[in-house]
């Protein structure tokens, strides 16, 4: 059974055609990179995953249970977690109270366990305005896997990060996905994060898959290098 499920799932914008029957699954445990140019359609099927997009056709199924007329509040307690391009932490608050508040939202008690998981301990009594933006990043995954969701979405993690940040994050994320069973699709334009962590490579391009594959498969196929990687690169 796929831990998600996306079967022709199409969204578009007065004329504009965002997702045209875009159709994928991630099995669980893996590691799903979405890549392509501006404008391809990543973050808007990131939306529909995550239940904060209107008015798309398709369906979205979460290990074989559809989530489509779900809410996120209602997506994220049943096991769908997300995190966005922009950090969604609240500067004011400490970091541990921010952790506490969402473990409280879904039902969760490792907040503690996952302050020392992201190594946050030291900075917990800091309001998170005040930490370095590279914890920030951090603070901001380590909400979103509160709870220990089985699915997480993650909308470039890396952005912002120096490059030794990015590696790190990178090798976090394989580590804690190997040994929490998390699944993660991943929107991601930092192509040594993408190559080094996925599993498998789904290439959007005008709203449609151009390609899906192993990383090496992905990094040989003529028609990505055209219209992506050669100027990613």
């Amino acid at each position: 059974m796929p831990a998600l499920e996306v079967s022709d799932v199409t969204k578009a914008y007065g004329g504009f055609m965002a997702l045209n029957g875009i159709s994928l699954s991630v099995e669980p445990g893996e590691i799903r990179a979405l890549i392509g140019p501006n404008g391809a359609g990543k973050s808007t099927l990131i939306d529909v995953i995550s239940g904060r997009a209107r008015n798309w056709t398709g369906n979205v199924r979460l290990f074989d249970k559809d989530i489509g007329t779900l809410n996120p509040a209602q997506r994220r307690l049943i096991g769908l977690s997300r995190s966005f391009q922009k950090t969604s932490i609240f500067p004011n608050l400490t970091v541990r109270s921010q952790l506490r508040l969402a473990a409280e939202r879904v039902g969760g008690t490792d907040s503690e366990a996952i302050l020392e998981e992201f190594g946050l301990t030291a900075l917990a009594d800091s309001n998170a305005g005040d930490i370095a933006y590279g914890d920030q990043r951090r603070l901001d995954l380590a909400l979103a896997l509160v709870g220990r969701p089985p699915l997480l979405l993650l909308d470039e993690p890396a952005a912002g990060l120096s490059l030794e940040e990015s590696k790190h994050l990178a090798e976090h994320l394989r580590t804690l996905a190997q040994r929490w069973n998390v699944t993660v699709v991943l929107v991601e334009h930092d192509m040594e994060v993408v190559f080094s962590i996925a599993d498998r490579i789904t290439v959007l391009a005008s709203g449609s898959v151009l390609a899906q594959g192993a990383p090496d498969e992905i990094r040989r196929n003529r028609a990505v290098i055209e219209a992506y990687l050669g100027s990613a690169a």
